[in-house]
């Protein structure tokens, strides 16, 4: 069974940025940069057969590419921080794609995501990670300043089933524009 999600890749200077702003928390796991994505549509693990409709479905999306701004570091988790993250602008075209993904993959029987969509780009994963720690983290990085890029495609991704995930597979791409 894969396990797969839909997302968009971080272009590699901005990924340099992003490792930039490691370090600094006990008990933070830092993601490997190549590893660095923003979640569009977690579909989850699944058989052959809905695979291939997810494959094909995907390829239904006709969107403009569009730009991405990243532009905070924030943490998940309040009381007990369990990511810290870029995120993202929720800027209509980002949103909107994210829907459409929402829409197809509802319409051919994955289950609905619970989650509300959060743009963002997960940088570390934390375990027992203290709220003071975090704040001390976010707040020694508030030179943090917008990183930009251009959307061209979303991709299909697959993960192996495992805290954390990564590494992950890009198994299709889907062009905008």
């Amino acid at each position: 069974m894969p396990r797969l999600f839909t997302g968009l890749e971080i272009p590699s200077d901005v990924a340099l940025d992003l490792a930039n702003m490691r370090g600094g928390i006990s008990g933070a796991r830092w993601i490997d940069v190549e590893n660095y994505h923003l979640t569009l549509r977690f579909i989850g693990d699944i058989d052959a057969a809905a695979a291939r409709d997810v494959f094909t479905t995907l390829a239904q999306i006709r969107r403009r590419p569009f730009t991405v701004t990243l532009e905070t570091l924030d943490s998940f988790g309040g009381g007990r921080p369990r990511a810290i993250v870029a995120k993202a602008k929720p800027a209509q075209p980002l949103v909107e794609l994210q829907a459409e993904q929402e829409r197809l993959m509802r319409r051919i029987g994955i289950p609905p995501e619970p989650r509300k969509f959060t743009p963002h780009v997960t940088l570390a994963r934390l375990r027992d990670a203290s709220t003071t720690a975090v704040a001390a983290y976010l707040s020694a990085r508030g030179f943090f300043f917008s990183r930009r890029f251009e959307a061209t495609r979303f991709v299909l991704f697959s993960a192996r089933a495992s805290t954390g995930g990564g590494p992950y597979v890009v198994e299709a791409a889907y062009p905008l524009g």
